[in-house]
C-alpha cells in the first residue's frame, strides 16, 4: 500500500502550528538531551553515508571556499561536521552556527582536536547574527526541517548573502527507488526511533525524526520554495534514491 498523501508542513511540527518560539525551544532542548550520542548515532543509524554527504556538499562549493577572504556559514550546524569539512577546504573564513549551546561546545571541541581554523558562534537561523550581504555561501545539513518556519528561514539566509551567493541545503528528502523506498521507509519509521532510543537512552528526538522528515518538502517543493524566495539557478542532486538532496541556488 502506498503512502496517504500528506501536505508539507511550512516548518517544523514539533509544536503547534504558528507558535514558532515553542517550536524553537523544544527543538533546541530535544537536541541538547542527545548531543552526547549525536554524532555516534548519526554515523550508525545512517551505515556512515551521512559523512560522505556532507564532504559532497564540500565538494560543490569548492570554488567559493578557495578564494582568499572568502566568508561561509554553517547554519544549525550541530556538533559540526559539516562546518570543518567547508574548513578544510577553504582560503578564507568558515563560521558555524547553531543555537544549542551542548552542541556548540562539542563542535568547538571537535574543532581544537582537529587543528581546524573553523570558528563558532551561538544563533537562531530565524534571526541571523549576520549583516546583510555578508556572506560568500551558506549551508546547513540536516538541520532546514527543524526550522519552526521554512520560508523565514530561507528569506534570513537570502538576506545575509551577498548577490551570486550560494545557499547549499543538504537535508532527507523522498526516495524515488521503487524497490528500495519501501524498505527504507519501515527501517526509518520502525526501526530507527527504537534503535536510536536505545543507544541514546532519549526516545522524543528519534519519534519526531520520521515525523518531521515525512511532512518535510519533497524535492521539487524545497526547490520551489527557494525560487520564491529569490533563489536562481535552483537545482538539487539525490543521495541513495533521494534518502538525501543536496539543493543549491544562488541568492538573485
Amino acid at each position: 500500500m502506498s503512502d496517504p498523501v500528506r501536505a508539507p508542513a511550512q516548518g517544523s511540527p514539533i509544536a503547534s502550528a504558528g507558535d514558532e518560539v515553542a517550536a524553537g525551544a523544544a527543538v533546541r532542548t530535544m537536541f541538547a538531551a542527545v548531543a552526547p550520542r549525536y554524532d555516534l548515532l548519526n554515523h550508525v543509524l545512517s551505515l556512515g553515508f551521512d559523512m560522505a554527504w556532507r564532504r559532497a556538499t564540500a565538494r560543490a562549493l569548492r570554488e567559493i571556499l578557495r578564494r582568499p577572504g572568502s566568508c561561509v556559514a554553517d547554519f544549525c550546524c550541530g556538533t559540526g561536521d559539516l562546518t570543518l569539512c567547508l574548513s578544510r577546504q577553504s582560503a578564507g573564513w568558515v563560521v558555524g552556527a547553531d543555537f544549542c549551546p551542548p552542541m556548540l561546545t562539542l563542535a568547538r571541541r571537535k574543532s581544537v582536536r582537529r587543528g581546524s581554523r573553523a570558528r563558532f558562534l551561538a544563533a537562531d537561523a530565524l534571526r541571523l547574527p549576520f549583516r546583510n550581504d555578508s556572506l560568500d555561501a551558506a549551508t546547513l545539513a540536516f538541520g532546514f526541517r527543524n526550522l519552526a518556519n521554512y520560508d523565514r528561514g530561507l528569506a534570513e539566509m537570502r538576506r545575509v548573502l551577498k548577490n551570486g551567493a550560494c545557499l547549499a541545503i543538504l537535508e532527507f528528502s523522498r526516495v524515488h527507488w521503487p524497490v528500495f523506498g519501501p524498505i527504507f521507509r519501515f527501517y526509518f519509521r520502525r526501526v530507527l526511533p527504537r534503535l536510536g532510543a536505545w543507544v541514546s537512552g532519549v526516545a522524543g528526538p528519534y519519534r519526531y525524526l520520521p515525523d518531521s522528515v515525512s511532512l518535510f518538502p519533497d524535492q521539487e517543493s524545497l526547490a520551489g520554495k527557494m525560487r520564491m524566495a529569490g533563489f536562481r539557478n535552483v537545482r538539487y542532486r539525490n543521495f541513495a534514491g533521494g534518502v538525501a538532496a543536496l539543493h543549491l541556488g544562488e541568492k538573485a
